[in-house]
């Protein structure tokens, strides 16, 4: 069964994932009324979602295992559950490590580039 909150935070990500390659493509400000303060926040404001999002997969997992280990001990709780729980958690850490290395690729060919 599908948390709904889940569905929520999925939807959620997906905005801000949409938002941020909006302005991307649309370019960074590099006019002089950009302020430090408007950049720092930026940038936290990126860093806040990039922690967040680990934190939720962090959150994915631990759940699954206290599924598994709960139907493991025999408590009440049906296979299908804990399956689906298992996969969730996995396709989130697999969408993560992805994200990492499309990252990680990104930055490669940042550093690569003449100046």
């Amino acid at each position: 069964m599908i948390n709904p909150t889940s569905a929520v935070n999925i939807e959620s990500m997906l905005s801000q994932i949409r938002q941020y390659q909006a302005q991307a493509s649309e370019g960074v400000n590099l006019s002089p009324d950009a302020t430090v303060d408007n950049q720092s926040v930026g940038v936290s404001g990126f860093a806040d979602s990039i922690k967040s999002a680990v934190q939720e997969v962090n959150a994915t997992q631990q759940t699954s295992k206290a599924l598994k280990t709960a139907y493991e001990r025999g408590d009440d709780i049906p296979l299908t559950d804990v399956v689906m729980s298992m996969q969730k958690s996995s396709l989130a850490f697999e969408a993560t490590l992805q994200i990492r290395n499309k990252v990680l690729k990104a930055y490669e060919e940042i550093m690569n580039m003449p100046v």
